[in-house]
């Protein structure tokens, strides 16, 4: 889709779901937070620090976008951010929320909302941020380019935008599609079904872009401190699903005036790309 088609106003998150034509997030993660212990969060502090290139990320306004689980929310408060979540998902806002109530009840410097990055009204209202963060989010909302464009409209002149996109696989991603959509319309019994067979499927392969193989030897936790079993449930359910090449990416970050500042593939393989932007500073070209 065109980054310049109009959006579409997005019906109830409820009815989506139902229909088979979105998956509930919010209701993996929430089996995520049972497993949540100080080394996850310690790593997905240390991926935000290796990624933004900082120590810490004091006196800076933090806005995820889409902050599924709130661990990355979490991790950029403990970092010293003022950090503003939403997500479309009432789940996942419901899990963000209890995060901010374990570790930082009543913070007036964490605030959590319901939103979608395609409402420009909502928004709108929000201001600007240092760093806009949104992993693995942008390529779900069915209007992925206006989805990138929204969010690039969130950072500060000189403010970093961190993100991850699908990888484009070409044949590979096409299979990909009509096993998300499969599930998604699938009962209960058949989602275990294609649950099960995807773990198979990829023993001993990347999965999600996290850099590490469901297998025996493997580390029971990623680079970024998610759960392999969450994130692959999060795969195999993750719909609407669109992708994209690391270059289309990057000349669509430079369309809109951002610099690349880091840039992490998976390989070409199944996953997400990761990209730091740097939005030009006013006055600059």
């Amino acid at each position: 889709m065109s980054a310049n088609e109009p959006t579409t106003p997005q019906s109830d998150h409820a009815v989506e779901v139902a229909a088979g034509d979105r998956f509930a997030f919010g209701e993996n993660w929430r089996r995520f937070l049972e497993l949540l212990d100080p080394e996850r969060i310690a790593a997905a502090e240390d991926s935000l620090r290796t990624m933004l290139e900082v120590d810490d990320l004091r006196g800076t306004r933090f806005c995820d976008v889409g902050s599924g689980s709130g661990l990355f929310s979490l991790a950029a408060r403990n970092l010293g951010a003022t950090v503003h979540s939403f997500d479309y998902d009432p789940d996942s806002v419901a899990c963000t929320a209890e995060l901010r109530r374990r570790y930082h009840p009543d913070d007036p410097d964490w605030t959590v909302e319901e939103g979608s990055v395609l409402d420009g009204s909502y928004l709108a209202g929000l201001g600007t941020f240092d760093v806009v963060y949104s992993w693995g989010v942008l390529h779900h909302t069915g209007h992925m380019y206006d989805a990138i464009d929204a969010v690039t409209r969130l950072v500060t002149p000189g403010g970093q935008l961190f993100i991850a996109i699908y990888n484009d696989q070409g044949v590979a991603t096409k299979v990909w599609t009509r096993v998300k959509r499969s599930y998604n319309r699938a009962g209960p019994v058949g989602k275990q079904l294609i649950v099960g067979g995807c773990l198979v499927h990829t023993a001993a392969t990347t999965v999600a872009g996290d850099g590490y193989r469901i297998a025996t030897h493997q580390p029971r936790k990623t680079r970024r401190g998610m759960d392999p079993r969450r994130d692959v449930v999060d795969w195999v359910g993750g719909w609407p699903f669109e992708v994209a090449r690391p270059e289309e990416i990057l000349a669509f970050g430079r369309s809109r005036g951002f610099s690349l500042e880091r840039l992490t593939t998976c390989g070409g393989r199944q996953g997400c790309n990761e990209f730091v932007f740097r939005r030009a500073a006013e006055g600059t070209s």
